[in-house]
């Protein structure tokens, strides 16, 4: 089982998650965080850390989020590891809890 970054966290990105990461499996995009499946161990701390409820287990993943566990697995090949926490976009909050984000996520 792995954990899986979801819509919620498109254009917010807080990576209060990457702070606590032990194996270092987030890849940060330009407005998203995915966590590398291969990578995970399930350790299950970054889930409680994300502000948005953005992070859940693969096993818990919401039937209109399912496409987020390829969107993670694909993009955590493309995308850099981030091992720090780094200051949220100045409109973070606006974006928390919009439905329909997907449109706005940039590869």
């Amino acid at each position: 089982m792995t954990f899986v970054v979801t819509e919620n966290c498109i254009k917010c990105k807080y990576t209060d998650c990457v702070e606590v990461c032990p194996v270092d499996c987030f890849h940060e995009g330009p407005n998203f965080l995915v966590i590398d499946p291969e990578e995970c161990i399930d350790c299950t701390l970054c889930e409680p850390e994300c502000p948005v409820q953005a992070i859940y287990p693969e096993d818990d993943l919401p039937e209109d989020q399912q496409k987020f566990l390829e969107i993670n697995e694909e993009l955590s090949r493309e995308w850099p590891v981030i091992t720090e926490m780094k200051p949220a976009p100045d409109d973070a909050k606006e974006w928390e809890d919009v439905p329909g984000k997907l449109d706005h996520l940039e590869r």
